[in-house]
C-alpha cells in the first residue's frame, strides 16, 4: 500500500531532527499473556533466545523512575516480577499486589496505579522505585483497562471497558472526581501534549474518541480502524500511533491537528502494544491474536518481519527506547 508524500515528509523531518543516534537497545521483552511467559528476543538476529516462566497473565510492564528494574504485571498471579531490562535476569517480586491488569507511575514517581481490570478496582499505592505501599482500593465498575496522568500528577485517568466510562481519580485525596460516559468499550489512553486533550482507544468501535477532559465533553471521533486499541507517540511530540486490533492496522494521529496522517495495513491480526528504538526508525508490535511479533521500518511504514513467540502476546519492552511524548 502507498503512502502520503506527506506522511513520508513527516517522518523523514522527525527523524532528520533527531539528535545523534543512541545506543541501540539488544533485548527485546516480550509478555506472553496466554502462557505465563516472557519471550526474550535477541533484536539483531530477531530470534527468541529464551522463554522464561513469570506467573499467570503477564499484560502489562514498565520500568521503575530510576530506570534500573523492569516491572512485570501479573493480572492472574497477583505479583509484579522485577527483570533486568538488559540482561533479562529476574531479580525478584512484589507479592500481593492484587490482580495488576495495567499498572503506572505518575509523573513525579509519587504514585503507582495498579488497575484490577478482573476484580473491578483500582489500587493506589505510594511509591518508592518499587517499595510500594497501598493508600487506597478504589472500586471502579466495570472493567478497568488503561491509565493516563495529569502532567502535575494531580489526577490519575481510567477506563472502564465494560461501562464505556472513563474516570478521573484524585491521586491526592483517592476519590473519584467524575465518572463520564465514553464510546463502546474504550481501552488505550493518551495525554496530549499540554494536557489539552484525552485520546481514548475505542475498541469496541473503529475510532479514536477525543476528549476535552477539563470540561468533560467529547471534542471528536477520529476514524482510524475497528479495534482501536492502544498507543504508542512517535517521539516527536507532534504524532501517536494507534493499533487497529480488529482492522489489523496501526494508524498514525497528529496530535495537533486532530486528525489521522495514515495507516500501517495488511498486518498480523491483533496488533496491540508497540514499543519504538531510540533511533526512531524502528517499531516493535505484538499481535496478540496470532502469536507473533512485527518489526516495523518506520520510514517506509512497511512491515519487515515477524517472529513467533507464545500465546496471546501483549506487553513489549526494549532499552533504551524512544522518548513516550
Amino acid at each position: 500500500m502507498a503512502f502520503s508524500v506527506t506522511f513520508a515528509s513527516i517522518t523523514h523531518q522527525a527523524l532528520a531532527q533527531a539528535p545523534a543516534a543512541p545506543a541501540q537497545p539488544k533485548l527485546a521483552v516480550i509478555l506472553n499473556s496466554g502462557q505465563a511467559s516472557v519471550s526474550l528476543i535477541d533484536m539483531q538476529t530477531r530470534q527468541v533466545v529464551k522463554t522464561i516462566p513469570v506467573g499467570k497473565e503477564p499484560h502489562h510492564l514498565m520500568m521503575t523512575p530510576d530506570q534500573k528494574t523492569l516491572l512485570i504485571a501479573n493480572a492472574a498471579g497477583n505479583d509484579v516480577v522485577l527483570m533486568n531490562p538488559v540482561s533479562g535476569e529476574i531479580t525478584g517480586r512484589v507479592p500481593n499486589i492484587i490482580d495488576p491488569y495495567q499498572i503506572g507511575y505518575s509523573p513525579d514517581h509519587k504514585w503507582f496505579v495498579a488497575n484490577g481490570n478482573r476484580l473491578d478496582r483500582v489500587d493506589i499505592y505510594s511509591a518508592n522505585g518499587a517499595d510500594l505501599k497501598l493508600a487506597k482500593t478504589v472500586k471502579l465498575a466495570k472493567t478497568p483497562s488503561h491509565i493516563a496522568f495529569t502532567s502535575d500528577s494531580k489526577i490519575a485517568f481510567i477506563t472502564l471497558q465494560d461501562s464505556s466510562e472513563l474516570a478521573a481519580i484524585d491521586l491526592e485525596t483517592q476519590n473519584v472526581l467524575w465518572v463520564m460516559p465514553t464510546g463502546k468499550v474504550p481501552a488505550g489512553l493518551w495525554m496530549t501534549p499540554g494536557d489539552q486533550y484525552l485520546l481514548l482507544g475505542i475498541t469496541g468501535e473503529d475510532n479514536v474518541q477525543v476528549i476535552d477532559w477539563k470540561n468533560r465533553k467529547e471534542v471528536k471521533r477520529i476514524f482510524t480502524g475497528k479495534g482501536a486499541h492502544n498507543f504508542r507517540p512517535l517521539g516527536d511530540k507532534k504524532h501517536v500511533f494507534v493499533s487497529n486490533r480488529i482492522a489489523s492496522t496501526i494508524s498514525l494521529i497528529n496530535m495537533q491537528t486532530l486528525e489521522k496522517v495514515s495507516d500501517i495495513a495488511g498486518l498480523p491480526s491483533g496488533p496491540d502494544d508497540m514499543e519504538i528504538t531510540p533511533d526512531g526508525k524502528t517499531m516493535w508490535v505484538t499481535f496478540r491474536f496470532a502469536k507473533k511479533v512485527g518489526v516495523i521500518d518506520i520510514p517506509t511504514m512497511k512491515l519487515v518481519t515477524v517472529i513467533p513467540v507464545g500465546k496471546s502476546p501483549h506487553g513489549v519492552f526494549f532499552y533504551p527506547r524512544a522518548p513516550w511524548e
